[in-house]
């Protein structure tokens, strides 16, 4: 995927001086914040893909600051950045829905592999919501076929049948959808593999009904 906008929020210089200059050496758009507050103002301004948010900032700490992002944009990847006496509050950003925490001082690897993950996030999200709105296309032009093709009868039952069809492999996509995030958030590949192999499914199961209505 094109990498996007990341901003940093940590009240330390040198930690900004160092993101801003790792990132942008890659090509990457990074502005920095040095309080939660200024954070929260350029995050209502700019749409952020990624956030790195300093856990210990004065005033309006980390975790309350992941929270009124998530708020704003539940979408929004956050990476956690901590001391090491921060192991607590790091586990509590997690269950907030922080995508990963990285430890002070920062290493670039560990920088690298926590933005990369977050990436994988934001993919896997745009490829399933490239699915379901190609199932809702697909939906509405069988549907409205029928209606110039068949009856008024005709075309109530075959609508009942098609909706009561469509609503049950859409259960089961949202199913699937629902163990793939588990199976991110929890980083078990096995719950992603089972996840993903429910998406596959149910979409072949779509364009089986397409094609049969066609």
């Amino acid at each position: 995927m094109s990498r996007g906008k990341i901003l940093a929020i940590d009240d330390e210089q040198n930690i900004r001086h160092l993101i801003e200059s790792e990132f942008s050496m890659e090509g990457l758009a990074v502005t920095t914040a040095g309080s939660g507050e200024e954070g929260l103002k350029l995050f209502d301004t700019e749409e952020f893909d990624v956030v790195l948010l300093d856990i210990n900032l004065p005033k309006l700490n980390g975790v309350e600051v992941l929270k009124r992002l998530k708020q704003k944009s539940p979408d929004t990847e956050v990476i956690m950045i901590t001391g090491h006496g921060d192991m607590e509050l790091a586990i509590d950003s997690l269950k907030l829905q922080a995508t990963d925490f990285i430890t002070k001082p920062i290493n670039d690897d560990m920088l690298e592999v926590a933005l990369h993950r977050a990436e994988e996030r934001i993919a896997m999200r745009r490829q399933l919501k490239a699915y379901t709105d190609n199932l809702e296309q697909i939906a509405e032009e069988k549907t409205r076929q029928l209606l110039e093709v068949e009856n008024l009868a005709a075309v109530g039952r075959a609508a009942s049948e098609l909706a009561h069809t469509i609503k049950n492999i859409a259960g089961a996509l949202k199913g699937g959808i629902y163990v793939m995030q588990r199976g991110i958030e929890d980083d078990n590949r096995d719950y992603l593999m089972r996840g993903w192999g429910m998406v596959e499914g149910n979409v072949d199961k779509i364009k089986n009904l397409a094609m049969d209505l066609l």
